[in-house]
């Protein structure tokens, strides 16, 4: 069951980023984000009311803390995604988002086993060889997007950090209070934008859709990983959901034929290994 669920969150996070990044290459990245965490608002609100809990106020300020820095994360990633190889952008802000959570423990005192070291060393040289593009070259890869998928990587990994000083009491309205927040702030900008008489333009047709899709399974992927931390089950799945730029990249494969040079290909699978060694450990 532990397996199955670990899988379940990977495949909720890697799918909803090819949506959201694939939404964005057509559609502005701010309507794309704001139509899915609107979407993610109503299916936290579903998740929260069905699962007891007695949340308190810290709760609630650190999951809008952490709401706010995932829609910041998020924002990244889809621009990232929208402009770069996906193949090179999910792992790189995988790794990344792995590496915080190791580096605020080491802040705090705490000492890795060997086996996260392995894995920091293992993604670290994954990063250097996913950065390269098909003939050999970061520039190939793309400099911006390169430096987009470090930034959303590593505030993704500091929203995770955040979630985490939530209380194990509080269920799951931690995620409905980031979904509101990062409606909140997503909003904001939009409001600025039309302010500057830059109104973006909302997503029609497919991205609309996508952008829904992408919402859905953010949502729902969070979700599980929280219920699998309250249950105690998180040795088991965080490797498990650690394979999530796997389905990104599978998907950008499979649906716009997006090819990987070879050292990229051995950097994936590297990236893959470090990152189920980091969250073993």
């Amino acid at each position: 069951m532990a397996v199955l669920l670990g899988l379940l969150v990977a495949a909720g996070f890697g799918s909803g980023d090819f949506l959201g990044g694939r939404a964005s290459r057509r559609a502005p990245m701010v309507t794309v984000l704001l139509v899915a965490q609107a979407t993610a608002v109503v299916g936290a609100i579903v998740v929260a009311v069905s699962v007891g809990a007695r949340v308190s106020p810290h709760d609630v300020v650190f999951g809008a803390l952490a709401g706010a820095a995932n829609v910041a994360g998020l924002a990244l990633l889809y621009r990232g995604l929208a402009t770069g190889r996906m193949g090179v952008v999910a792992p790189l802000a995988a790794i990344t988002g792995a590496l915080v959570p190791v580096v605020w423990g080491l802040g705090r005192g705490e000492r890795p086993s060997l086996l996260v070291w392995a894995g920091v060393v293992g993604a670290v040289t994954a990063g250097a060889l996913i950065a390269t593009g098909p003939g050999g070259g970061a520039a190939r890869a793309g400099g911006g997007p390169v430096l987009l998928a470090l930034g959303a990587g590593a505030v993704l990994g500091s929203s995770l950090v955040l979630f985490a000083q939530t209380s194990a009491r509080s269920g799951l309205w931690p995620v409905l209070s980031a979904r509101a927040a990062a409606v909140v702030l997503v909003g904001g900008a939009l409001a600025v934008l039309e302010v500057a008489h830059r109104r973006p333009a909302f997503p029609t047709g497919v991205d609309r859709v996508l952008a829904l899709g992408a919402g859905a399974l953010d949502v729902a992927a969070m979700s599980l990983l929280l219920l699998a931390v309250r249950r105690g089950l998180l040795v088991v799945v965080a490797p498990v959901a650690s394979l999530s730029p796997g389905f990104t990249v599978v998907l950008a494969r499979l649906v716009i034929g997006e090819r990987l040079g070879v050292a990229q290909r051995v950097g994936l699978v590297l990236a893959l290994v470090g990152l189920v060694l980091i969250s073993a450990g």
